[in-house]
């Protein structure tokens, strides 16, 4: 199993000794298809440096090995399942199977078990549409473990017959999505989709495409939500001891 954790604190040198001592969101991260944990911690390096003073990230890697004969300079693609016979995976794909997912909800139990809890889950591309199954997984009671937000970059519903029932209820689950208006691969429209299942979403679009965007008022989204979510976090106890005095 791969697993990477953000060094958040290698230079904490000028932080202050309140900062250095603030819990911080616990936030499982899930790369897109045929990227790995490694691949997708180095390539948003810029929403990393943006979300820790808030938020420590846990990369994964997917379970299944992509095997393509096209040279995409990537190597050791991984996926989080195929969605076609020939083990290969395209969001657009509607209808197919849903080839390893099992494979994948043993290593994200593992996971959260040995590494966990987290407070949240974020993902992108393929990895934000499973976030959005385990987000609907969650709202029916199908997951031994619980997370409490999300956060969808390029993200999308499955088309893979199998998860067709987890979309026909609403999710109670605090959400942000972030989409590309440009995006070729996964166009607004199936962001938007995704988006629809969620009872208060918060939605931040920008004008590029299938990337993990993080500037101007997208870093702005990411700050103010994951704010929020600690205040959450932070209030949490205050309230526990409420209850119990």
């Amino acid at each position: 199993m791969s697993l990477n954790m953000s060094d958040h604190n290698s230079n904490s040198n000028q932080s202050s000794i309140s900062k250095e001592n603030r819990p911080k969101l616990k936030i499982l991260a899930f790369h897109g298809y045929r990227q790995n944990g490694t691949m997708f911690r180095a390539k948003i390096g810029s929403f990393r440096k943006a979300v820790s003073k808030y938020a420590q990230l846990t990369f994964i890697s997917a379970p299944h090995k992509v095997h393509s004969e096209e040279s995409s300079g990537e190597e050791d693609g991984r996926s989080w399942w195929f969605n076609a016979e020939d083990n290969t995976f395209s969001g657009k794909c509607l209808g197919g199977p849903a080839i390893g997912f099992e494979d994948t909800l043993d290593l994200i139990k593992t996971v959260v078990k040995e590494h966990g809890p987290f407070d949240g889950f974020m993902g992108f591309s393929q990895g934000a549409c499973l976030v959005g199954l385990l987000a609907a997984m969650q709202q029916k009671g199908y997951l031994t473990y619980s997370f409490k937000f999300a956060i969808f970059a390029s993200g999308f519903r499955s088309g893979s017959l199998v998860h067709k029932g987890f979309y026909d209820e609403e999710i109670n689950l605090p959400s942000l999505h972030v989409y590309g208006e440009s995006d070729s691969i996964i166009p607004k429209e199936m962001s938007e989709s995704l988006i629809n299942l969620f009872t208060k979403p918060i939605v931040a679009e920008h004008s590029g495409g299938h990337y993990v965007a993080c500037s101007g008022s997208i870093k702005d989204a990411y700050l103010d939500f994951l704010h929020d979510r600690y205040q959450d976090l932070v209030d949490q106890p205050e309230a526990d001891n409420n209850k119990q005095s």
